[in-house]
C-alpha cells in the first residue's frame, strides 16, 4: 500500500505533467516521500533521481526506498542544487521539481542563478523546472542563465 503523502505533496504530485518513460530530477528531496510517489505513478517506466544537500536526508530517503532503488527506477544523491552535474554517461532529465528549495524560491538569489544553470544543464532541450509557489506549481524560467 502506498505511503500517505501530505495534502500539499499530494496536490503537487497531481499537478505534475507525468507520462510514461519520464526522467525526473527532484531537487531538495528530503526523506524521499515525493520521489517514491513519482516512481509509483510512473509505473514500470521512467526514473526519478532525488538530490538533497543533507546527508541525513539522503540516508533517510535511501532507507525508506529500498525496493524502488532495487528496481532501478529510483536513486538518491547528495548534492547542492547549484553543484549538481550529470555523472558520466547519465542521461539528461525531462523534468525537474523543487519544493521549498531556498536557492530556487528567491530566498538566495546568487545561489539561485547557479542552481538554475546547473539544473538547465541537466535537462533535455525543452526540459522544465517546476517549483512550489504557484497553484500549486509554477515554472521557473532559464532566461538569465547560460
Amino acid at each position: 500500500m502506498p505511503e500517505r503523502l501530505s495534502d500539499r505533496l499530494q496536490q503537487i504530485a497531481d499537478a505534475l505533467p507525468l507520462r510514461p518513460g519520464l526522467r525526473i530530477l527532484e531537487v531538495g528531496c528530503g526523506p524521499g516521500a515525493l520521489a517514491r510517489e513519482l516512481t509509483r505513478r510512473l509505473g514500470g517506466t521512467g526514473f526519478v533521481l532525488g538530490i538533497d544537500r543533507s546527508a541525513e536526508a539522503i540516508g533517510q530517503a535511501e532507507s525508506g526506498s529500498r525496493s524502488e532503488i532495487a528496481s532501478g527506477r529510483l536513486a538518491f544523491r547528495q548534492s547542492l542544487a547549484e553543484d549538481f552535474v550529470l555523472q558520466p554517461g547519465e542521461a539528461p532529465f525531462d523534468l525537474a521539481i523543487a519544493i521549498r528549495v531556498g536557492a530556487l524560491d528567491g530566498r538566495h538569489p546568487e545561489a539561485g542563478i547557479r542552481a538554475r544553470a546547473a539544473i538547465r544543464a541537466a535537462l533535455v532541450d525543452g526540459g522544465r523546472l517546476l517549483i512550489d509557489g504557484g497553484d500549486p506549481l509554477r515554472q521557473v524560467p532559464f532566461d538569465d542563465v547560460t
